[in-house]
């Protein structure tokens, strides 16, 4: 009996070893089949080089170069904080680093390899190599990091890349992203990271039990990101930052005739290398609290009143404007102030004792502001909003860079749908530039380019081509226009040039300094924004200022006149006037495009005083 029985339980036992075998072998021989190969081999993404940057000229502003960088693959390893302490005994393992690695830690796959140290020595990976046998789940590799080998220069225009965040990792596509932990976070690399990005390889490995490599078995090579190929002139780009100094400001240079941007200028700067794998906290403080703030990119979002500027653009609503409403044939008496009827209040000139009887071409000349007011008075608000956005202004130029500002084109209406009033003051002063209307930059030149282009104003491009890596093939951006400026007649462009050229060529002019030897035509216009009120009755002293509250010094302006190349516009924060601080800053940059030359500042031109100097 206790054979039998013992025999019945051997008989059952094995049936259901059999059973089992049968379940394992048949029945899910493809499951287990696939679980086994994918233990056995290992597939590794490749990421691409990411494309490079280059300016007109062909030279490098941004690249990738390839440095060491210490790994951990988690699921590999049986113990984390005692991995970190070995490691921190062979290399330099920072707060910092640990930090960013344990929010890599929470936020990807415990299959990914992550990044604990980049920018090894070649001592530190050495030390690294020799321990690796004895180091589960560490892995030393050879990868290809963005650099900027000019540093600051023109970061505002080319921004940076930085690691993938959490919620970039949740909007962009993974699979594009496979090996990568880079990704574009402002200006070109940012608004063209789809063609600089590339498309990842593969290759098949085949591992042992430990999960370190045996042999290579398939590899499919990547493809490397694009080529941006710039409008922008490294060279200028440099002398402009180089003038500008420690002074804060912004200069943007155009080609009127394609809105090719040469020079893209924001002053202070910043080196964005510092950001590529994660700035430290203290030295990001340390920009934020900088009163300069250079991680403002004022030429695309800096927020000026334009000053005496907007005179060239009222000036042409003179020209056009009906002469049974407003003559501009007809002189207008500055006595160096103006009332609006019924008040007392007086809006001054900024020539004290006023410029006498003028007429347009002298007004613009001169930057007579009572001539001005009396034209923004006649003509109204209204009408001066709708003659101004044809130019741009109140609105985005399209520039090929993310997060552009809008600026401010005030009406009535504007400030009705925010329930304030409009009050007949703020008409006054919107003839010079000055109370709610705000600009960019950018808006002034990308409006100048539309006088110098005969009416045509194009949107400002950074890249002039998109170029293959591999084949050289280049696609060419195609040069946009906005629509025509609705014009009565196209004559009154060709007035207004005359007196924006009488500006910087005759001896009255505001920016005669740097016109009078030039070997070439300018027209141009000075502008100074106030920054701060001046009370009834007071008079503005810049020496009695402090530095951060005198006046905004702006210059606009196209040369030749006659064949326009480039077009500029310039501010300097707080530097005073027009004419003496913004307009030679111009001057270089157009002796630069026309000339094909660097010069020293122009020396100051005979009878040129801070008189003429606005």
């Amino acid at each position: 009996m206790r054979l039998s029985v013992a025999g019945g339980i051997m008989l059952v036992l094995t049936l259901l070893l059999a059973l089992r075998l049968s379940y394992l072998q048949v029945l899910s021989h493809t499951h287990f089949a696939m679980l086994s190969q994918a233990n056995r081999i290992r597939p590794l993404p490749i990421p691409p080089p990411r494309g490079l940057i280059l300016d007109r000229n062909g030279v490098v502003l941004a690249s990738s170069y390839p440095v060491y960088t210490l790994e951990i693959v988690p699921e590999q390893v049986d113990d984390m904080k005692d991995l970190l302490k070995d490691l921190g005994k062979l290399v330099t393992i920072t707060d910092s680093d640990l930090k960013q690695f344990n929010k890599q830690l929470r936020e990807r796959p415990r299959f990914e390899s992550l990044m604990l140290r980049t920018q090894l020595t070649d001592e530190e990976a050495a030390r690294i190599a020799v321990q690796r046998p004895y180091l589960q789940g560490v892995e030393l590799q050879a990868r290809l990091q963005r650099h900027y080998p000019l540093g600051g220069l023109a970061v505002h225009a080319l921004g940076y890349v930085g690691r993938i965040n959490e919620a970039e990792l949740e909007r962009i596509d993974k699979s594009a992203y496979r090996g990568m932990r880079h990704i574009g976070k402002l200006g070109l690399e940012a608004a063209y990271e789809a063609p600089l990005l590339g498309k990842v390889g593969f290759e098949k490995v085949e591992t042992n039990a430990h999960g370190r490599s045996l042999r290579n078995i398939e590899r499919v090579a990547p493809v490397a990101g694009k080529i941006l190929r710039l409008n922008l002139d490294a060279k200028l780009q440099a002398l402009i930052e180089e003038t500008l100094g420690k002074r804060r400001g912004a200069v943007i240079a155009l080609d009127p005739r394609t809105g090719g941007v040469l020079a893209f200028v924001s002053t202070p700067t910043y080196d964005p290398n510092r950001f590529v794998n994660g700035i430290d906290p203290t030295t990001y403080r340390s920009l934020l609290d900088n009163p300069d703030k250079p991680l403002i990119n004022r030429a695309l979002n800096g927020q000026y009143s334009p000053g005496s500027t907007i005179k060239t653009f009222l000036g042409l609503a003179a020209l056009e404007t009906d002469q049974q409403k407003f003559d501009y044939r007809h002189q207008v008496v500055c006595p160096g102030f103006f009332t609006l009827p019924g008040s007392v209040h007086q809006f001054r000139d900024w020539k004290k004792n006023g410029h006498g009887m003028v007429s347009l071409r002298e007004a613009i000349q001169q930057s007579c502001d009572i001539y001005f007011y009396r034209l923004a008075v006649t003509i109204g608000p209204d009408a001066i909003k709708e003659f101004l956005q044809p130019f741009g202004f109140g609105a985005k130029t399209g520039v090929d860079i993310n997060g552009e500002s809008e600026g401010i084109l005030p009406s009535p209406a504007w400030k009705e749908a925010r329930k304030q009033k409009w009050y007949p003051g703020e008409t006054v002063v919107m003839g010079i530039g000055q109370g709610q209307l705000i600009v960019t930059p950018l808006q002034l030149a990308d409006a100048m380019s539309a006088i110098a282009n005969n009416g045509v104003r194009p949107k400002p491009r950074l890249v002039h081509a998109i170029e293959d890596a591999k084949t050289k093939a280049q696609r060419i951006v195609e040069p946009e226009f906005c629509p025509e400026l609705p014009l009565k007649n196209k004559i009154h462009l060709s007035q207004l040039t005359e007196y924006l050229t009488a500006v910087a060529h005759t001896q009255q002019g505001t920016a005669y300094g740097i016109g009078y030897n030039a070997p070439y035509k300018i027209a141009g216009k000075t502008g100074t924004a106030q920054v701060k009120s001046v009370a009834q009755g007071q008079t503005y002293n810049e020496n009695m200022v402090p530095e951060r509250f005198r006046d905004h010094a702006l210059f606009i302006s196209f040369a030749p006149a006659n064949d326009p190349q480039v077009a500029v516009s310039v501010i300097v924060e707080n530097g005073g006037h027009g004419g003496s601080a913004a307009a030679p800053i111009a001057r270089k940059v157009m002796d630069y495009v026309i000339l094909g030359k660097i010069t020293a500042t122009s020396p100051a031109a005979p009878g040129a005083t801070l008189d003429n100097d606005e």
